[in-house]
């Protein structure tokens, strides 16, 4: 080593520059490179190898670097994808493909992804599915369903000519966003704190339930070189406990006395980045006495449990109820009836990108920039808890690497605030895996029992269903799941008796939220597990059992609402009939030569109310028109890798008329944003799309206005004028020639849309929604009778969207949408208080997916934007369902408990083999 750098000093190159940094002994690669050497293209989602989003080329191998100390970078040669962009023909050539091929969504594995496959191409390794499988095996995705990646990979360097056409709706242009995804300038929470920083670390409950004494914090911190603050629940100025919904927010910030859940944090350190670096918080005067906690429902639901909550008495958090009919005469008529339990599993967002962000004081406001699914409502969550006007609060939402539905709840959001505002400085956070999976929300458990009968003709007759779902030790969105899960129980079908019970239970586990389905797709393992059971017992085909009791316009849902038109479950389940033909014969061949590795097909339904259960559910957005003609879409719609961005601002074009490629988004920001509402329910296609469709229109109108031209007439912006072309002539605007208002606009409107909706009754009636998505999934799997190993063979999906509003982000949502159904089928299992890291808690990986048929089925909705519906949501709901009928069709056992491990499924074969 040169004696001029130093003996701690390490050199190496870095994107072809000569760098040289000082790690601590046995730092992390990939620390030296984000926080020494500002190599923020490189990701951190895990610090232990499992997910590779970390994965940079180092001699040419790629390797995770959070598992290279950085001393071991000596002499080498390092390349990010900040690197390669620009000076790798590979790297160009896959950015291109990526791009083409829809391959990034939220875009925080895709420089891992992209940086394997640079060294797959380098290799000269023949490019086939496998090989690409194998390269690319160690990062792992939480969006995409992987398939388009493959494919992207397999087509770089293949010539892919952007989309003919204005972009408007319809079309499957690229994401409007991919630019910064696909050179590493995508910026997420843990990406835009300045350097000067201060870092906090939360001190959180090693136990299930505890009690603790805090000792002299104050006096540690002024002992303990580096920190400058501790915080604890005295330190907050306003409301000390938050949550999504007003009337059940329940959740301290910092626990006061006793904690309720493993994970739970009761203080905040806060301190200089090499004071935080070295941190050991077992040296915090803290004590705690552990305490008996009740983990299950059954444990929380007994005379003898400790009561989590004062006023929610039995730790019955709240219930859910829908009815119509006489379900009981009409099950005691039946000719036939099943019935059954099932148990499902807390399961794990898991998404590659942890919280993060970092809050600053802006004179007298605050500023908190963060990964966050609801910017309005961490505003008004902060605004209660610090005491201050909404005003007073300012959200800068960051890139969101997977949210799917947890991180609309605060995570890091108060933390920072309240030490922006004790210390006057910037401060940041990021947890680490552990701590994340430690306290943010979870999918609900769910044990449910329901009964369903049918007459000898096939129709249903009767069906009534209970269901606990276990919502940890505060609310969060256990209101929404016990109140969404009664409406949709049913599944998409007929049934005019009816009774549906949901209640949320508390227990002392950590928070259960929302997860991409509200509690539906539990439901749905049940409702169409008994389906098949019903179908067989009757002697008929599984799917025209479906078809034949599916809900059609015109037929009352269990609600009671009636739609004139749009209802797309028969034609979803239709569109399947020619695969369910081929594979089910194929199947049976194949089980005539294959005694031990048997195959199966399975099949289910699913139905998805977007937006809000019958409450108010606006979205508001902003459009303008600048003197230079600069033409604005103020977006405040959160895009967490589902698309929201292309696909409101084609929507916004097609109203407005003009090509979208003369569209300049402004992303959210509740300063220069008006408010979109949450990124979750399905909802921001069909309400925030709603909401840029008026806008477009009303801007459209004004332009029209000023030239009294024709409501047909066709735009086009050309520089500063508007050029206005109808049957009687063509006129021009020059815009440089109106006045500008405060915010630079000569021409500007605002619109808000709301879905009409009418709320429940006591007994569940009413229109809960006023769109419904639709979705028939098709699985075929390879049951191995020896190990009870699953393999997902095929799955073919008919998803109802009323209009794809851009059919490249359809297929990507749908892929997505069934790796995670499939995750939690067959392998997702979180066991609060120990599952903590990436490496236990098994998510599918690119060789777990099999080949996804998507088939877009188009019923206009009269509500949606030019007839679309919602789809995030929906796509998750079948999936599980259809495996576990394709592992009762293949193997004969019926698995009423997920995940459908190995171990249970061999359990349920030797059950029947000695039963």
């Amino acid at each position: 080593m040169d004696k001029r750098i130093g003996l701690n000093s390490i050199a190496f190159t870095l994107n072809g520059d000569s760098v040289v940094t000082r790690p601590l002994p046995g730092e992390r690669l990939s620390y030296s490179l984000r926080e020494r050497l500002g190599a923020k293209d490189v990701k951190v989602g895990c610090d232990a190898g499992d997910c590779g989003a970390c994965t940079v080329l180092v001699n040419g191998a790629a390797i995770c670097a959070c598992l290279m100390p950085t001393h071991q970078a000596e002499g080498r040669t390092v390349e990010t994808l900040a690197g390669l962009r620009g000076a790798d023909s590979a790297a160009e050539a896959l950015a291109d493909s990526f791009a083409a091929h829809g391959a990034a969504q939220c875009g925080i594995c895709t420089p891992g992804m992209m940086v394997s496959a640079v060294a797959l191409l380098r290799s000269g390794t023949q490019l086939t599915e496998a090989a690409v499988q194998d390269a690319l095996g160690g990062v792992l995705c939480r969006c995409t369903g992987y398939g388009k990646i493959i494919d992207a990979v397999l087509a770089a360097g293949e010539p892919h000519a952007p989309p003919q056409g204005d972009g408007h709706t319809g079309q499957p242009i690229q994401r409007l966003d991919v630019a910064g995804k696909l050179d590493g300038t995508e910026r997420f929470g843990d990406d835009v704190a300045p350097p000067d920083a201060l870092h906090l670390r939360v001190i959180r409950s090693p136990y299930h339930r505890a009690h603790f004494d805090l000792g002299d914090l104050q006096g540690w911190a002024g002992r303990t070189p580096g920190i400058v603050t501790v915080l604890t629940a005295k330190d907050v100025p306003g409301a000390q406990t938050f949550g999504v919904i007003p009337a059940f927010a329940d959740q301290p910030v910092f626990a006061v006395s006793e904690t309720r859940f493993k994970g739970e944090a009761v203080a905040a350190v806060v301190g200089s980045a090499a004071a935080m670096q070295v941190f050991d918080e077992t040296q915090v005067p803290i004590t705690w006495t552990e305490l008996p906690a009740a983990l299950s429902m059954s444990e929380a639901l007994t005379d003898e449990a400790p009561a989590l909550h004062a006023d929610r008495p039995g730790n019955v958090m709240c219930k859910g109820y829908v009815a119509c009919g006489d379900d009981e005469a009409a099950l005691e008529a039946a000719d036939v009836t099943v019935e059954g339990s099932f148990t499902t599993a807390f399961v794990e967002h898991a998404y590659i990108e942890p919280e993060a962000g970092f809050a600053r004081m802006v004179g007298d406001r605050l500023e908190v920039h963060a990964c966050t699914q609801a910017p309005v409502m961490d505003q008004e969550a902060l605004a209660e808890i610090l005491g201050v006007a909404p005003s007073a609060v300012r959200i800068v939402p960051t890139g969101v690497g997977g949210g799917f539905g947890s991180k609309l709840d605060l995570s890091v959001q108060p933390y920072l605030a309240l030490a922006a505002m004790r210390t006057g400085r910037a401060v940041r956070l990021t947890y680490s895996r552990t701590e994340s999976m430690q306290s943010t929300t979870k999918r609900h458990p769910a044990q449910i029992t329901a009964r369903i009968g049918a007459t000898a003709d096939g129709r249903l007759n009767g069906m009534t269903f209970q269901g606990q779902f276990n919502t940890g030790a505060y609310a969060s969105w256990g209101p929404t799941v016990a109140n969404r899960v009664p409406v949709h129980a049913s599944g998409p079908y007929r049934i005019a008796d009816y009774r549906a019970e949901a209640r949320g239970v508390h227990t002392h586990c950590v928070p259960s939220g929302a997860f991409r389905g509200f509690g539906v797709p539990q439901s749905a393992v049940a409702q169409e597990s008994l389906f098949d059971e019903l179908a067989d017992k009757l002697g008929m085909d599984r799917l025209e059992f479906r078809i034949l009791n599916a809900l059609e316009n015109g037929t009352p849902t269990v609600c009671g609402q009636v739609f004139d038109s749009g209802v797309g479950i028969r034609a979803c389940l239709e569109a399947l009939r020619p695969a369910w033909a081929k594979m089910r014969a194929d199947a049976q061949s194949w089980n005539r030569g294959h005694p031990s590795l048997r195959r199966g097909v399975g099949v289910a339904g699913g139905w998805y109310g977007c937006g809000n259960t019958s409450l108010p559910n606006p979205s508001t957005i902003k459009c303008g028109l600048r003197a230079d003609g600069t033409l604005v879409l103020h977006q405040g719609a959160v895009d967490i890798g589902q698309g929201s961005n292309t696909a409101i601002a084609q929507i916004f074009a097609t109203a407005l008329g003009v090509p979208v490629d003369k569209v300049t988004l402004v992303g959210a920001d509740t300063d220069v944003t008006p408010d979109a509402g949450k990124t979750s329910a399905s909802r921001q296609t069909f309400v925030s799309g709603n909401a840029a469709r008026l806008s477009a229109e009303a801007l459209r109108a004004e332009i029209l206005a000023r030239v009294n031209a024709d409501k047909g007439a066709k735009l086009n912006l050309d520089g500063d004028v508007i050029e206005i072309r109808d049957a009687a002539k063509t006129h021009r605007v020059a815009l440089a020639d109106l006045p500008a208002d405060a915010e630079g606009y000569v021409l500007r409107a605002e619109q808000t849309y709301d879905p009409p909706t009418v709320p429940l009754d006591a007994n569940g009636q009413g229109h809960p929604y006023a769109q419904f998505g639709y979705a028939a999934h098709l699985a075929v799997v390879e049951v191995d009778m020896a190990l009870g190993t699953v393999r997902p063979l095929r799955v073919v999906a008919a998803h109802d969207v009323g209009h794809a509003i851009n059919p490249n982000l359809v297929e990507g949502q749908v892929q997505g949408g069934i790796a995670q159904g499939l995750g939690m089928a067959l392998m997702e299992e979180y066991l609060p208080g120990r599952t903590d890291n990436l490496h236990d808690y098994l998510i599918p990986t690119i060789g777990d997916i099999p080949p996804i048929e998507t088939l877009i089925i188009e019923e206009p909705d009269v509500h949606g934007p030019f007839g679309a519906k919602g789809l995030g949501e929906h796509v998750l709901i079948p999936t599980a369902p259809a495996l576990l009928n394709a592992i009762h069709d293949a193997s004969g056992v019926r698995v009423t408990e997920l995940p459908a491990t190995p171990a249970r499924v061999r359990a349920k074969l030797r059950e029947r083999d000695h039963g």
